[in-house]
Parts: structure tokens; sequence; C-alpha cells
């Protein structure tokens, strides 16, 4: 009896020993997944339905957000929120995205880009991420509205997406650990977050070009990213600003700041720029999510 004892008692150590300290617990891991860093995206014409490659490179973003989420799991989380965050919000074939995850879809939300995180997440990951309307390089660059947008601060500190989108993470405690997208934005990124994993998929030689990866080489690289980032979770540190939160916006053209100054909340600081304190991220994230989204004929 005593033998039988022993060798159940090393056989369980010796299962408990083979799996990973992260598989021995939950983990929940946050996508935010936007397109204009997606593999081989260089201009409009892949980046919406008018466009006559659009549909291919859905393909190449949901596959992207695919080798992610795959290697999240293989490394040991348990849990994968994705929210497709791109242009209408419903560009990944989620048909095609592993079973067990939930994905957040459409506008409008008032986390924005990160619709969904919490407290109870462990690590984020940007796929398809570009850098910031201040940047001079990258394939894409704009902030939130490329249209309507010239810069966004956060006290001020001229931010990309995925600085706004890691505010909004730290808020909650929970740290960005991978970042995808050319080699402009990994770069911006990592200056801003620190040493976060990037997965470079492709070059920046201007707004609208670049020299790309192919795409299964691409996933390689955000496999490999993904498992390194997660080997590594501990390490990251959540990226947290400094609260009240003034947020400055400055428009490309005239009137918004003009009838935003209306508002009792929002000060016009010049002819193209306003400013609201917010008193956190997240009261941030709702009215930079009014003001880029709301137009008196929404219906229904």
């Amino acid at each position: 009896m005593r033998t039988r004892m022993m060798c159940f008692v090393l056989v369980l150590v010796a299962c408990l020993s083979a799996v990973s300290p992260a598989q021995r617990r939950k983990m929940k891991i946050y996508i935010s997944a936007d397109m204009e860093g997606v593999v081989g995206v260089v201009t409009g014409d892949q980046l919406g339905p008018q466009g006559f490659e659009y549909n291919q490179f859905r393909e190449f973003m949901t596959q992207e957000v695919k080798a992610a989420t795959e290697a999240a799991f293989e490394a040991g989380a348990t849990e994968v929120v994705i929210s497709d965050s791109h242009g209408n919000g419903e560009n990944l074939l989620i048909d095609k995205l592993p079973k067990n995850v939930t994905i957040v879809r459409s506008w409008p939300r008032p986390l924005m880009m990160m619709q969904g995180i919490d407290e109870t997440f462990d690590g984020v990951i940007f796929i398809g991420y570009h850098t910031s309307t201040t940047n001079m390089s990258g394939v894409r660059a704009h902030t939130i509205s490329s249209a309507r947008l010239a810069d966004i601060r956060l006290n001020g500190t001229s931010m990309p997406e995925a600085g706004i989108n890691a505010a909004i993470a730290g808020h909650f405690n929970v740290p960005v650990i991978m970042i995808s997208g050319d080699d402009a934005i990994v770069k911006e990124a990592t200056d801003l977050l620190g040493n976060i994993e990037g997965a470079v998929v492709k070059w920046a030689i201007s707004f609208h070009s670049a020299k790309t990866l192919t795409p299964e080489v691409a996933y390689d690289v955000i496999r490999d990213k993904t498992r390194k980032a997660i080997a590594r979770i501990k390490e990251f540190k959540p990226y947290k600003i400094k609260e009240p939160v003034q947020l400055d916006v400055r428009f490309k053209a005239y009137r918004p700041s003009e009838l935003l100054s209306y508002l009792s909340i929002v000060q016009r600081t010049d002819s193209h720029s306003i400013r609201f304190v917010g008193k956190d991220i997240i009261e941030v994230s709702k009215f930079l999510e009014f003001i880029t989204s709301y137009e008196p004929s929404l219906e229904p």
C-alpha cells in the first residue's frame, strides 16, 4: 500500500512539474485589433469595403489575430477576448477564429478600442496597429480619425492609439505585453510603454508604401512574439497616467472646436483645438468616443 502511495505521489509531482506556472491558474488575454498595421497594408485599397483588396486583407487581419490567439492559448492563456477595432468594427471573419474566444464588434463603445477590458485580465496585445498622426513615419499614420484629427494629447503628451489604449488598460492595472505592425509603431510604442514585445510585419517607406513580409511569415512572427510576451508577462507594468487627465484635441477643421466650446466642460485653446479634463481616462475615453462618433442625424 505504501509503495502504491509513493508511486501516486511521484506521478502527481511529475505532472505538476510539467505544467508551467501560467497553466496552473487562469490567465486572461485581451487582443485589440486594428488593420493599418496588418501585413501588406499600404493604402485605402485594403482598408474598407470599397477597396478592391479589402476582402483579401480581412482574411490577413483575421489570420494575424488567430495566430496571436492560438499562441496565447499554447503559452497558457485560458481566456481571450478580441476587439475588432478598425473602421466599422466588422472586419474580422469570426467563423475563422478559435471557438473558445469572444469578440467585441461595431460601435459606439465607451472604451473605444478597449471595450471589454477590466481588472481580471493579465495582459493586452495590440495587433495591426499604426503610428500617431504626429509621427513623421509610419504607414497610414493617424490617431483615431485620419480625416478629422491632427493631434490628441494626454496630460500634454501626444499619443498614438496604442498610448491611449494602454492608458485605458493601465486604469485596470493591466499591462500591454505585445504589439504588431510596421517598424515605426513598434518603435513608437516601445519608446512610450517600455520593453514590450514587438512583431514587425513590414517596414514603412512612406505614408502609402512599405516593404512587407508575406502573410505566412508574418503569422509566424506574431506567434513567436506572443509566446515570448506571455513567457515574460510578470515583467510588464501597467501604463498609468496622472489623474485628473487633461485631454487636448486638435481638429483639422475649424468648426468642431468652435461648436464644442459651447459646452461648459470644454475649453477652446486655439482656433482648431479644445481641452477637456476628465476625472480619469475612462471619462476621457467616453468624451473622445462622443466627439468622434456623434452626429445629429444618428438613427435609429
